[in-house]
C-alpha cells in the first residue's frame, strides 16, 4: 500500500528514483549527465534540500534553483520529459496530498524556467548570471 510523502527518507526515495530514470531517459538524460559529470552526489543531496523545503517545510534548502538552468539547451519537449517523469515516479511511489502537491509544484516549476530559459534567450540586453 503506498502512503504519503512524510519525511526525509521519503525524499530521498523519490528525488533517487527519479534522477535514476532521468539519467537514463534518452532525451534529458546526456544533458543532466553532461552538466552534472561528477557532481551526482552534490546535485542529489541539493535536491533533497529543496524538496524537503518545498513539501515538508523543513527548511533546509538555501540556493537560487533558477540559474544553474538558464543556459541549458532546452526546449519543451525537455520539460514535458522532465514532467512525465516525475509525476509517473511520484504515482509509482506514492499517494496523498503532498504527492498532488509534488507533482503541481513540479508543473509549475517546470512552466516559470521553461519561460524564463526562452526570455532570456530572446532578450540580449540582460543576463541571468
Amino acid at each position: 500500500m503506498k502512503t504519503d510523502i512524510k519525511n526525509i527518507e521519503d525524499i530521498k526515495l523519490l528525488v533517487d528514483t527519479f534522477y535514476g530514470r532521468v539519467q537514463e531517459n534518452d532525451l534529458i538524460g546526456p544533458i543532466f549527465n553532461e552538466k552534472l559529470e561528477g557532481k551526482w552526489p552534490a546535485h542529489l543531496e541539493k535536491m533533497y534540500s529543496f524538496w524537503q523545503t518545498i513539501l515538508l517545510d523543513e527548511y533546509t534548502y538555501q540556493g537560487k534553483p533558477f540559474p544553474p538552468h538558464a543556459k541549458l539547451p532546452v526546449e519543451g519537449e525537455h520539460f514535458e520529459t522532465w514532467k512525465k517523469i516525475f509525476n509517473s515516479t511520484v504515482d509509482e511511489l506514492f499517494e496523498g496530498t503532498v504527492a498532488d502537491e509534488a507533482k503541481w509544484r513540479a508543473e509549475r516549476m517546470a512552466a516559470m524556467f521553461l519561460s524564463k530559459i526562452e526570455y532570456f534567450r530572446e532578450y540580449t540586453g540582460k543576463t541571468v548570471l
